[in-house]
């Protein structure tokens, strides 16, 4: 015998969770399929606990550079079990008597496709007249000789970690290996980081990557850019057994843990995929249509699309799926995505890099303001002011297209750029607004400002 419910969600990360919670509101009868902990990846391993370990680093660095404070005291266990808090010991209980009492029905194993809205689960099969996959997506394999022979850390290692390592090296310059690498390098750990790529964040703007390396290389991380790993090996030294790490330039890092932070790929493998008529992309992920649609009462949301691997695309299309399935049609779009770097300062960007601009026609015009130089904020936020921001924008149109900054509290604040981008304001709108004194909010304004004296 099969059961039947109005839609079925395998996967219940952040992604999963926006599907079901929002079909639960609009009176669906639903199933919920999760393998590991209902939350998924950003609440246990990810997002949650990166943020709120970087948090206690970044106040202690703020006080530093505030007028009347001294440096404060950081206490491991305190901040480590303050973590365990908030990843709610990795015990999602909470969630699945939430969901249950809202009316769900809620299994925790693997899901597998046998059919066109069949799934076989704990040798039960359901249907549904919807399926949403939000399988989410695992670190990528790296082939690295020797790699099998030594222990490897992924994000989910790093941040559950319960004592600090005296040496640790990151093999891939993104967010996690940025993120992690600077939280573990102000707890008094040995850093580096190994980029192949010539430059950290190597999708964004090349000035924003040469910031970053800059006041990463300050705060004592060792950043090796345009180099790979080619052997690893376990060797015995002075200080016990170690990690030996040769790079293709010849050079070698002697570490205790080996993160790999190389980037993240769909998971499918274990979904049969081929039963419902679908081959996964090139990336290994599930192709979309603008209504995140899959096939036919077939869908998929977050990191399994390949669509731009963040949270808060995963939640987007999370509500795009659920109103479509409830009967109200609409369209992802992903024309201003935020992409933020939580490191102090933190690294903020939306819209297109000057290079991808170009590679799409659109002839750029830039502002580049230097904070301290230009708004009072930086100097009532620190005795130390640091801070740069730049807009981009199409000449012609005299539209924004892309902004990034390296600020403090850049992520709260590229939002707002993030909205003119989404809804095509012209420079000469953000130009004549009017913004809170003093915040870093002016200097949006005044970058829109001197564009329009640009193009006089």
């Amino acid at each position: 015998m099969s059961e039947h419910f109005d839609a079925i969600v395998i996967g219940m990360g952040t992604g999963g969770e926006a599907t079901a919670y929002r079909l639960l509101a609009g009176g669906k009868r639903i199933a919920v399929i999760e393998k590991e902990l209902i939350g998924g990846e950003c609440a246990y391993w990810a997002c949650i606990p990166s943020k709120t370990l970087l948090r206690s680093t970044e106040a202690r660095a703020e006080a530093e550079r505030t007028a009347g404070l001294t440096r404060p005291g950081l206490e491991w266990t305190t901040l480590r079990d303050y973590r365990d808090f908030m990843v709610r010991h990795l015990d999602d209980t909470g969630q699945v008597d939430g969901l249950r009492k809202l009316g769900a029905t809620v299994i925790k194993a693997t899901a597998r496709l046998v059919g066109p809205g069949k799934v076989e689960v704990q040798g039960r099969t359901l249907t549904a007249d919807h399926v949403v996959i939000a399988t989410g997506a695992a670190p990528s394999h790296l082939s690295i000789a020797g790699l099998a022979d030594v222990p490897v850390w992924t994000n989910r290692q790093t941040t559950t970690l319960t004592r600090i390592p005296e040496r640790v090296t990151f093999l891939g310059g993104g967010a996690t290996g940025i993120e992690l690498g600077h939280f573990l390098t102000r707890m008094g750990s040995q850093v580096t980081i190994v980029q192949r790529g010539s430059r950290l964040l190597d999708r964004e703007d090349p000035a924003l990557g040469d910031l970053i390396a800059e006041l990463l290389t300050a705060d004592g991380i060792d950043v090796r850019t345009g180099v790979r790993a080619h052997t690893v090996r376990r060797v015995s030294g002075r200080r016990g057994e170690e990690i030996v790490v040769e790079l293709d330039d010849g050079t070698t890092v002697d570490t205790d843990v080996l993160v790999n932070a190389t980037g993240r790929t769909p998971c499918t493998a274990s979904l049969n995929l081929e039963a419902v008529g679908v081959r996964p992309g090139s990336r290994g992920h599930i192709e979309v249509d603008e209504n995140c649609r899959a096939g036919d009462g077939l869908w998929a949301v977050g990191d399994v699309t390949g669509v731009a691997l963040f949270t808060h695309v995963a939640t987007y299309q999370g509500r795009v799926v659920a109103d479509n399935i409830l009967g109200r049609p609409r369209v992802a779009d992903y024309t201003a995505v935020p992409r933020v770097v939580f490191t102090q300062p933190e690294i903020a960007a939306v819209g297109l890099t000057p290079a991808s601009a170009r590679g799409q026609g659109i002839d750029i015009v830039a502002s580049t303001l230097q904070l301290a130089d230009e708004i009072a904020r930086p100097y009532t936020y620190e005795t130390d002011p640091y801070g740069t921001f730049t807009l981009i924008a199409d000449r012609r149109r005299r539209t924004l297209v892309g902004a990034w900054a390296v600020a403090p509290l850049a992520g709260e604040w590229i939002n707002t750029a993030a909205l003119a981008i989404r809804h095509h304001l012209t420079i000469d709108d953000l130009a004549d607004g009017i913004v809170q004194f003093p915040s870093y909010t002016e200097a949006l304004t005044l970058a829109a400002d001197k564009l329009v004296s640009q193009l006089q």
